[in-house]
């Protein structure tokens, strides 16, 4: 935590992807944001966001900047984090139609299936209630080459599924633990609230 305004220290993965929207909304949310691309930044965060962009391109990126084995052990070890499409695809424990060489962070017992929704062009918008977050009032979500979870472990809580159109009933947000995640993008509609809630995460495992 910093130490002049007591505000948790959530760091944004700036590898790739859409890091500067995640900043401004973290401290939109109350929290102090740290771009995180080095082992020292990492270390220094309470909480980290994965955002959005190319998992099988983070992957490989989280190897070259030799982050991936701090983040698998802050992970395994409690850290709070919260991935939004890709971010979700890294976290989880199994990936579909991904490429063989790609690694991902085993830290959600999910099974994700990769632009399952469809390519770019099929991006959409729907309005979602997502459970602890929304209380009755929807927020506009973002589907961009966006992944669904197909398979949720038992002690996975699933807060939002899709409740119209040909992806009825999917998943699309889960939380097990200090670990969240969604399918969508709440960085780009400037709807604070799922950063909110991840910032409040933070903030009570770290009090």
């Amino acid at each position: 935590m910093t130490a002049d305004s007591g505000s948790p220290q959530v760091g944004v993965l700036a590898l790739q992807g859409d890091v500067r929207e995640h900043l401004a909304a973290v401290a939109a949310a109350g929290a102090t944001p740290i771009s995180v691309r080095r082992r020292e930044e990492l270390d220094a965060v309470d909480g980290l966001i994965i955002p959005g962009g190319e998992s099988t391109t983070m992957s490989r990126l989280l190897g070259v900047f030799d982050l991936y084995d701090p983040l698998h052990a802050r992970l395994r070890d409690g850290m709070p984090a919260y991935g939004s499409c890709a971010g979700m695809i890294m976290l989880a424990s199994e990936i579909l139609d991904t490429r063989p060489d790609a690694r991902h962070l085993d830290a959600l017992d999910i099974t994700v299936r990769r632009n399952a929704f469809g390519r770019q062009v099929e991006s959409f918008e729907t309005d979602l209630e997502v459970d602890g977050i929304t209380d009755g009032h929807p927020m506009r979500a973002v589907f961009i080459r966006a992944p669904w979870v197909e398979r949720a472990g038992d002690t996975v809580e699933v807060l939002a599924r899709v409740t119209e159109g040909p992806a009825e009933g999917r998943i699309v947000a889960v939380r097990q633990g200090d670990v969240l995640a969604t399918s969508f993008h709440p960085e780009v509609t400037g709807d604070r609230r799922v950063h909110e809630y991840f910032v409040g995460m933070v903030a009570a495992k770290i009090e």
